[in-house]
């Protein structure tokens, strides 16, 4: 004969070191026992709405990534606009050299893009960006 008990039964778990820490300082800033909130997240995970709630945080963080993606093609659009309205601008405000000239300017571009090249990777590198200094001059023109 058996005499099943309303007591709570007593379970023994390892947690790591850091999850341990960090369920301590949420139940005292909760002021309730580690115990009862390791029943609490125990039996939220293993309530039937518990994959509900994982996929609404699944598609609330897939969301933001799409908000995200989106404001990223937009700048790339907006960069690629702008550097193809500066070149277009640049190539019908530039004067054609003279033949004469044509050789020495071709010498003096081609020594102007190798140090163009070498400043890009340094910048890329290390930085600063380009959208850093715009912020940068903005804030100092404001102030």
């Amino acid at each position: 004969m058996s005499v099943q008990s309303d007591k709570k039964q007593r379970l023994s778990v390892y947690l790591d070191p850091g999850l341990k820490r960090r369920l301590s300082e949420f139940a005292k800033r909760r002021e309730q026992s580690a115990s009862l909130i390791a029943e609490a997240a125990i039996a939220s995970f293993l309530s039937p709405d518990a994959d509900a709630r994982n996929e609404a945080a699944v598609v609330r963080r897939l969301d933001r990534l799409d908000r995200s993606l989106h404001r990223l093609e937009r700048d790339v659009e907006i960069t690629s606009e702008t550097l193809a309205l500066f070149i277009r601008f640049w190539l019908n405000s530039t004067v054609p050299l003279p033949e004469d000239a044509l050789a020495a300017a071709r010498t003096k571009g081609g020594e102007r893009y190798d140090r163009f090249i070498a400043s890009l990777g340094r910048r890329l590198s290390q930085g600063p960006k380009l959208h850093q200094e715009v912020s940068e001059e903005i804030e100092q023109k404001a102030d």
